[in-house]
């Protein structure tokens, strides 16, 4: 299945997107965009902002990118995405 990580730095712009190998890969890149961010506006590099990003798989059928949702059935994750999933982890650390 062919992943990208989308992310928009600052809403209303277009996305940078990357493409990842799996699920945790996303997660990491996800993370780390956050941080960076994060870091920018506590440095006063960025005053201020409204950034958003995600995980896409491409549909051969529908010819484009659509939003990850964890299909893995008995998996406590199931019909969550990235964001949720990621939301959840933190509350369970």
């Amino acid at each position: 299945m062919k992943l990208r990580v989308w992310w928009i730095p600052q809403i209303p712009m277009k996305s940078f997107n990357v493409d990842v190998e799996s699920v945790e890969e996303a997660e990491k890149i996800l993370n780390v965009l956050a941080d960076y961010d994060l870091f920018q506006y506590e440095n006063r590099v960025k005053g201020d902002y409204a950034n958003a990003g995600g995980l896409q798989y491409w549909d051969e059928e529908e010819n484009e990118w659509l939003e990850w949702y964890c299909t893995d059935a008995g998996n406590d994750y199931e019909g969550m995405d990235i964001n949720e999933i990621m939301m959840e982890k933190l509350k369970s650390a």
